[in-house]
C-alpha cells in the first residue's frame, strides 16, 4: 500500500447507471434522520427510505483502499481507474482515450463545501466551450469543521440539487458526468459513504481529491483559455479550504492547499452579528499566519464564489453577468473597502447588498478576509477575476473517462428503494 501511495493514488471511476424515475434521489427535507448519513436511522426520500446496500465496506477495505496522506477513497475493482500521478496530471490507465471522439459533451460537477456547481461543456482537443453553467449554495460543509460529519439536512440539499443537475445533463446530451468532491467530504468521517450513495443514486462518476490535486485541477481550468507569461498566483477560495498555485510560462512551480475557507473561518471565528473587532482580528491573524512567506509572484488570478462575488459587488451588478466578471481587475483597495463595509452590517442588512447572493452573505466577510490577507501578504495590489476554474479542469477530466458501465452498488452505499 505504501508503494501505491507513493506512486499516486487511485480514485474509483466506475459510473453506475441509476435505474428508476427521473427524480430518483430527491429528498424530502422534512423527513430527515437525527443523525448524519451512515447512522442506523434511515433518511426518507420521495420514493421510500434510504437503506444501506450491503455491509461490505469493512470487509473489503484492505483490498480496495489506497491512501495518500490522510485522504482515503474506496477504489472500484476494475481496469482503467483514474490515477493522480504525483498531483501533476490525471490520466486513465486504460488506453481508452483513442476511442473517445475528438469533441465530447460532458457534465462537470464541483461539490464544494458551500456550493454545488454544474458545467455542461463541449471538450475538443483540450479546449472547453461552455454550454450551461449553474450553481446552488447548498452548504454541504455546514458543521463539518466541528463535528467531522456530513449532516442530514445539508446532504438533502445537495441531493435535491443533484437531481436537477442530472436532468439538465441528460437533456443536453452529456456523454460523461464527473463529480469532484473536495474539502468538506475529505474532512467528514462519512464522506466515503456519501460519495458511494451519489454514484449509485445518480449514475455519476465521483472522485475525492486531495488538496494539492484540487489546486492542480483548478490550475488546469484557469489556463484552459490563457497562457501565463510571468510568475502568477492562482487563488481559489473555497468554503473549507483555499488553494494556492504558483505557475508561470514553464508550468506549475508549487501548489498548496490551506485549511482556511469562508465557511470554516466563519464558524470558527465570526460568530457575532455583526462580527466584533476582536473576532475580525483573530480571523485575519489566522489567515495571515497560514500563508507562506516564500511565495514569489508578480500577479494573481482569483477564482470561485468569494472572488466573483466581490467583483459583482464592486461592479454593482443587480443580475450576475459572467461576461463582465471574467477578466475584471479587482484591486486590494476595493477588497479592503468591501470587507470593512460588509463586516459592519448585521446579516439582515448584508443580504440586501447589490451583487451579493443572499445565501452567500453569511460567509462573504471571512472569504473577503482571506482574499485581502493573501494579496497583502504577497505584496500584490490587485488580481484578475476568472470565470474559468476547477469546473473547466473537471470537464477536461470527464472527457478522458472510459465508457460508462453498469455495476453493483458501491460498498456501504445508500440508495432510494
Amino acid at each position: 500500500m505504501a508503494g501505491l501511495a507513493a506512486a499516486g493514488f487511485l480514485v474509483g471511476g466506475v459510473r453506475r447507471v441509476a435505474a428508476g424515475v427521473a427524480d430518483r434521489g430527491r429528498v424530502d427535507t422534512g423527513r430527515l434522520p437525527e443523525h448524519a448519513l451512515g447512522a442506523p436511522e434511515a433518511a426518507q426520500c420521495e420514493h421510500g427510505s434510504l437503506k444501506p446496500v450491503g455491509e461490505r465496506r469493512l470487509e473489503r477495505r484492505p483490498e480496495h483502499l489506497v491512501a495518500r496522506g490522510d485522504v482515503h477513497r474506496l477504489v472500484a475493482a476494475r481496469k482503467g481507474a483514474i490515477r493522480l500521478d504525483h498531483g501533476n496530471v490525471l490520466f486513465a490507465e486504460e488506453e481508452h482515450a483513442a476511442s473517445v471522439a475528438a469533441a465530447m459533451r460532458v457534465a462537470a460537477i464541483d461539490q464544494g463545501t458551500n456550493t454545488t456547481r454544474l458545467l455542461v461543456a463541449d471538450v475538443d482537443d483540450g479546449r472547453v466551450e461552455d454550454v450551461v453553467a449553474r450553481q446552488e449554495i447548498t452548504r454541504l460543509g455546514e458543521g463539518v469543521d466541528s463535528r467531522r460529519r456530513l449532516l442530514p439536512l445539508p446532504i438533502a440539499r445537495v441531493r435535491n440539487v443533484l437531481t436537477d443537475y442530472r436532468r439538465e445533463a441528460e437533456r443536453l446530451g452529456a456523454e460523461r458526468t464527473l463529480l469532484i468532491a473536495t474539502s468538506a467530504v475529505r474532512d467528514a468521517e462519512n464522506g466515503e459513504a456519501f460519495l458511494g450513495e451519489i454514484e449509485w443514486s445518480y449514475g455519476f462518476t465521483t472522485q475525492l481529491l486531495g488538496g494539492e490535486d484540487e489546486a492542480e485541477l483548478t490550475f488546469r481550468g484557469v489556463t484552459s483559455d490563457r497562457r501565463l507569461d510571468r510568475p502568477t498566483l492562482v487563488l481559489d477560495i473555497g468554503g473549507g479550504s483555499t488553494e494556492l498555485v504558483v505557475a508561470g510560462p514553464d508550468g506549475v512551480r508549487s501548489r498548496l492547499s490551506l485549511d482556511i475557507g469562508s465557511v470554516r473561518l466563519t464558524e470558527r471565528y465570526l460568530r457575532g452579528d455583526p462580527p466584533s473587532a476582536a473576532e475580525l482580528g483573530a480571523c485575519a491573524g489566522h489567515v495571515a499566519a497560514s500563508i507562506p512567506e516564500d511565495l514569489v509572484v508578480d500577479d494573481a488570478i482569483g477564482v470561485a464564489g468569494t472572488i466573483t462575488t466581490l467583483a459583482a459587488i464592486e461592479l454593482g451588478l443587480e443580475k450576475y453577468d459572467r461576461e463582465r466578471i471574467h477578466g475584471h481587475r479587482l484591486t486590494l483597495e476595493a477588497i479592503e473597502q468591501e470587507v470593512e463595509r460588509l463586516s459592519l452590517m448585521p446579516l439582515r442588512v448584508r443580504v440586501g447588498v447589490t451583487g451579493l447572493h443572499p445565501d452567500r452573505a453569511p460567509v462573504i466577510v471571512a472569504g473577503g478576509i482571506i482574499a485581502r490577507e493573501t494579496l497583502s501578504r504577497l505584496g500584490l495590489d490587485a488580481l484578475t477575476v476568472s470565470e474559468r476554474d476547477i469546473l473547466h479542469g473537471i470537464a477536461l477530466e470527464a472527457a478522458q473517462l472510459p465508457e460508462p458501465v453498469e455495476g453493483d452498488a458501491p460498498p456501504g452505499a445508500y440508495t432510494c428503494c
